[in-house]
């Protein structure tokens, strides 16, 4: 079997455990293991709501049109020369690196996509769908660095990673890997994606993204998918079961691992999410309009290249535009121009009849009313845009740089809020209630009557983290924080982790491939 840390790294205590407040024990006097933490059972979500228009219908085609225009008159550089040949093939005309679009081609190419698709996990509970009303969480993906609050703020390696892996799959909340929850960077380059993704495939059953660095790279992953699931290369090829990220280089470059992957990943009818990351001022004109007009020209044109590979591929619409903050020159996330960013991205994924992808994100530094109020906003601006894939769900910190497992624990929260919210109301008689209220009549309580006896139990969310006691209560239980609360979940979660199970055949097949591509050394690295 791969080589796979077990227990706390060496100096370290457990994630989640603190000095002073109430550790939560795991174990009760007489040895037993404690209950379970408490969480409501998976679902699949659906948005019942029509999603929050930004602008007009005449502005929107006002976006579609320049977009259309910077591409048919700048174009963008594609710095990979396959990609260069399949879309000169396609009429698009080419000087070096450059390629400019005829509008016509790229339209005809994006409407072959398809509206929306099932991601297949190993485990066929863990499916989804993306697209349509459909809305789907992620946990956080790539940061470089993690933390928890015993031992503070470190460079991202494998014990971790391991662990936010094992959080991520026992969280209902978190439904997809949204890809690396934190980079195991004690892994080297060349054999990291294996490990990385053996550990993905192993620890948790549900659907994994992989990173497009190289095209080596993306068939690996597709082959250990495709193990994993116990698929042929045919199924496969019919049954999308991996994403990809695919982020250009803002301003208008699409470089050479991304252009791999669009082509590795389209090819083999799995899921690209096409997403430019654009910040207003920066990497993108400073106004709303004008960055995401490049957003949207950027995607357009990767999504084309996708379906000219594979016409009818599976993708998705992102949607990352946001500003920086002009006095240090710092990402800035949860504010107005991300919502407005968010939702007006979600208008366009709309118009071009694509599923859509937007982020929880914020750009904090500590897990404290700013973390919580700007993943708020970025999360409704999200929703309210009509997303149907909402990466970076859970953990995510520190504008993207640091993974924190008492930030998922939180996150997990939120989305389950979320969650309830996304619930239709149902108004009916029984809910209506009109003969409990004349029961109960003017100056009473309906604490005791049957309707409430009869739904109490599951009326309302109940939270892991919030604290609903009074004051008192509150203060006689040493008054813990939120971050406190959730430092104490998650080794409690942790100990009521399972490892999905996996058939003895399949995790040697797994094993075989892993080593002999690790005997091989894996792929060729500048280091």
């Amino acid at each position: 079997m791969v080589s796979e840390p077990s227990g706390a790294a060496p100096g370290r205590r457990a994630p989640g455990r603190r000095s002073g407040g109430r550790a939560v024990s795991l174990r009760r006097s007489n040895g037993e293991r404690s209950a379970a933490v408490e969480q409501p059972p998976i679902a699949r979500h659906r948005r019942w709501f029509e999603p929050t228009r930004a602008v007009t219908d005449d502005e929107l085609e006002a976006i579609h049109l320049a977009s259309l225009t910077v591409l048919a008159e700048t174009g963008i550089d594609v710095l990979n020369s396959q990609a260069r040949r399949l879309l000169a093939d396609q009429g698009a005309v080419v000087t070096g690196d450059r390629v400019r679009f005829d509008p016509e081609m790229v339209l005809d190419f994006v409407a072959a996509a398809p509206e929306q698709f099932v991601l297949h996990a190993r485990n066929p509970e863990h499916d989804v769908v993306v697209g349509g009303d459909h809305v789907v969480f992620s946990a956080v993906a790539s940061p470089p660095n993690v933390s928890d609050v015993g031992n503070g703020r470190r460079a991202g390696n494998r014990h971790d990673f391991q662990n936010l892996v094992r959080l991520s799959q026992h969280l209902s909340a978190i439904q997809i890997h949204g890809g690396y929850p934190v980079e195991p960077a004690d892994l080297h380059p060349s054999i990291r994606h294996l490990l990385a993704t053996y550990d993905l495939l192993t620890l948790s059953d549900k659907a994994v993204n992989a990173y497009s660095l190289g095209s080596q790279r993306n068939r690996d992953c597709l082959e250990m998918t495709r193990i994993a699931r116990r698929v042929s290369d045919e199924q496969l090829d019919r049954e999308t079961s991996i994403t990809t990220i695919i982020n250009t280089s803002s301003p208008l470059r699409l470089d050479d691992p991304m252009a791999q992957g669009i082509i590795e990943y389209a090819g083999r009818n799995q899921a690209c999410i096409i997403t430019p990351f654009t910040l207003a001022g920066a990497m993108a004109p400073i106004t709303i309009a004008g960055a995401v007009t490049q957003q949207n020209a950027e995607a357009l044109a990767a999504i084309a290249l996708g379906q000219v590979v594979r016409r009818g591929a599976p993708v998705v619409y992102g949607g990352f535009t946001s500003n920086v903050d002009m006095r240090s020159g710092s990402p800035a996330f949860g504010t107005p121009e991300f919502i407005r960013s968010a939702m007006l991205g979600g208008q366009l994924a709309r118009r071009y009849r694509l599923p859509y992808r937007s982020s929880n994100v914020n750009a904090a530094n500590a897990i404290d009313a700013q973390a919580g109020y700007e993943s708020a906003f970025s999360l409704w601006g999200a929703l309210m845009g009509g997303a149907n894939l909402v990466f970076h769900g859970a953990g995510w910190m520190e504008g993207g740089l640091r993974a924190s497992f008492e930030k998922m624990v939180l996150d997990a929260d939120l989305l389950q809020m979320m969650a309830s919210f996304l619930q239709p109301l149902v108004v009916d008689d029984a809910t209506l209630a009109v003969e409990t209220i004349a029961e109960v009549g003017p100056g009473g309580h309906f604490f005791g009557v049957q309707h409430t006896q009869d739904r109490y139990r599951n009326a309302f969310f109940t939270p892991m983290v919030s604290d609903w006691r009074n004051f008192e209560s509150w203060q006689e239980a040493g008054s813990p924080t939120a971050e406190a609360r959730a430092a104490d979940l998650v080794p409690a979660l942790l100990a009521d982790y399972r490892r999905p199970p996996m058939a003895p055949e399949v995790l040697a097949e797994l094993d075989a491939f892993v080593a002999h591509r690790i005997e091989e050394g894996g792929v060729p690295t500048d280091y």
